[in-house]
């Protein structure tokens, strides 16, 4: 029996008379890497948004780490161990490393002295150091602010902070499509990095090589519904591109599991 580590079962989101997800089936095993292609407005970033507890389902399940959960937002799927790299990266500009990575769970010490405790910053420059490490991200000063890296190495601390923590499942949501070739080289390494430490990972992406380098499966929407589940050494990029524009419906498709 297969060890899931993400399940959904009939996920549905309608935003009064669109339906922009129906009837999402999906698994995902533990270490496992699975891409999620397809046109815009095909339903990807909708269906990352109802796992991450960013909007709430119209409908259907979903069962992380073999419980049914309903979180409540973002940081709620981030307790539960759920990691997420959005698009638009959710760094704050004018704070450094540490305090992004800790944002909104921060290290203290002297609690028993309750209102008076204090940040405990040298912990968490320790967690932030180990954090890259982990990843392999390399950044000259964590000292520096947001505001002053550039686009990808802003990228590498928003891929850092899912290390730092003890993440279950790490999501990116088209983590390089504003990089260039470097950066983009030094995520995808990431990527590989996480593989070979047994992380499981959802990548939403456009990029057909990179599919086709870092993951074990790809699943392909259009107009709302999963039309394919292909395992990479399987397929091709024709293949998954005919998914994608119609060309093949998907109507032998039977779900992900």
């Amino acid at each position: 029996m297969s060890d899931y580590i993400l399940e959904t079962k009939g996920l549905t989101k309608h935003y009064g008379g669109v339906h922009a997800l129906e009837d999402a089936n999906f698994t995902l095993e533990r270490g496992e890497h699975v891409a999620i292609m397809g046109d815009n407005g095909a339903g990807k970033s909708t269906f990352v948004r109802q796992i991450t507890g960013v909007e709430q389902r119209t409908r259907g399940t979903v069962v992380f780490d073999k419980e049914e959960v309903s979180f409540a937002g973002p940081l709620d799927a981030r307790e539960a161990g759920i990691e997420t790299v959005f698009q638009t990266l959710a760094l704050a500009d004018d704070l450094n490393v540490p305090d992004n990575l800790f944002l909104g769970r921060e290290k203290t010490k002297w609690n028993w002295l309750g209102p008076f405790r204090r940040l405990d910053y040298k912990a968490m420059r320790d967690d932030t150091m180990a954090g890259l490490v982990k990843t392999g991200v390399k950044i000259p000063n964590i000292r520096n602010t947001i505001a002053n890296m550039s686009g990808g190495q802003r990228q590498c601390v928003a891929i850092a902070r899912t290390a730092t923590f003890a993440s279950k499942l790490t999501i990116m949501d088209e983590p390089t499509a504003a990089l260039g070739v470097q950066e983009t080289a030094q995520v995808e390494n990431i990527i590989r990095t996480l593989k070979e430490q047994g992380e499981s990972l959802i990548l939403v992406s456009h990029n057909m090589r990179q599919v086709f380098d870092l993951v074990d499966r790809i699943i392909v929407f259009r107009r709302g519904r999963m039309v394919a589940n292909l395992r990479v050494e399987d397929t091709n990029g024709e293949d998954v591109v005919s998914y994608i524009t119609g060309a093949k419906t998907g109507a032998e498709f039977e779900g992900a599991a």
